[in-house]
């Protein structure tokens, strides 16, 4: 179940700054998309979750990734990504376990409370389309087409790894589609559409 956060739980950006959650929603909401760079299942979302973030990077909203490792890993995990948006570090996964993540991938909508307003985990398309939505509505922003041509399908999320796994999944560079049955199963080498 997921849950508000505290807020004075302690965020810290990619570039080391580090300021409890209270500080980052001072003038605006945060959309985030929660992940966990030792799972294929967050891999297979970044190019999807970095679309989405980018239809509301404009806003009056901060948009951005909290990714369960350190700072190399994030960097190593999100490739360009990881300097398009605001990216968190947590490489306990302290504010993930906090508001209540089981797994990944996730997208969370925070207020200026700071309360969690909305949040889904795992690929289901309808539940991210009610948070974005939510976020764009609050904002009075466009609403991002969720389910483009190119997306993964629906799949549930992976367990948090809480950085016990022994290697990182490369992002949005890791080779297969991400959509069909050998990519989700993690043998991308075998993929159907490549």
């Amino acid at each position: 179940m997921h849950k508000s956060p505290d807020p004075n739980t302690i965020l810290t950006s990619l570039n080391g700054q580090s300021l409890p959650l209270k500080g980052w929603v001072t003038s605006f909401h945060l959309l985030l998309v929660v992940l966990d760079p030792f799972t294929h299942e967050s891999s297979w979302i970044v190019k999807t979750a970095g679309r989405i973030l980018g239809n509301f990077s404009d806003a009056d909203c901060r948009v951005g990734w909290v990714v369960g490792g350190t700072a190399d890993e994030t960097e190593h995990f999100l490739g360009p990504w990881s300097t398009d948006y605001l990216t968190f570090t947590d490489p306990d996964f302290t504010f993930i376990k906090h508001i209540g993540m089981t797994e990944t991938p996730g997208i969370i909508h925070i207020n200026q409370a700071p309360e969690l307003i909305a949040s889904a985990q795992g690929w289901n398309p309808e539940e991210w389309q009610k948070v974005v939505s939510g976020v764009a509505d609050l904002m009075h922003w466009s609403k991002p087409a969720i389910r483009e041509i190119g997306d993964p399908t629906q799949y549930r999320g992976a367990p948090l790894s809480l950085g016990e796994a022994t290697s990182i999944v490369t992002g949005s560079l890791s080779p297969g589609c991400g959509k069909c049955s050998a990519c989700r199963a993690g043998v991308s080498e075998k993929c159907q559409e490549t």
